[in-house]
């Protein structure tokens, strides 16, 4: 448990069962992953969360009352001309 702590804060809390054992057995500790995940409960330890897919697209929540200011007109003259693309789901400051 010791070196479980140990890697553990090493690398910022976010190892999960599967990095541990590995990191463990880099270290020479030769573990099963069950028991890994054992020695992380009794030691109240926790990884971080993967998180959530960015949201890329919203549903209007009614009819769309902007003007079209640009005139997109998303007809191709021919394959591979018109490229379009969606970035709204980067953060920017």
């Amino acid at each position: 448990m010791e070196h479980i702590r140990e890697v553990h804060a090493d690398n910022y809390g976010v190892y999960g069962v599967r990095k541990m054992q590995h990191a463990l057995r880099r270290k020479g500790i030769t573990v099963g992953r069950e028991q890994t995940a054992k020695l992380i409960r009794l030691a109240g330890l926790s990884s971080k969360d993967k998180g959530s897919a960015p949201v890329t697209t919203g549903k209007p929540k009614g009819p769309n009352l902007h003007p079209d200011l640009v005139n997109r007109d998303f007809k191709a003259p021919a394959p591979n001309k018109l490229w379009v693309a969606d970035i709204t789901y980067v953060h920017t400051r």
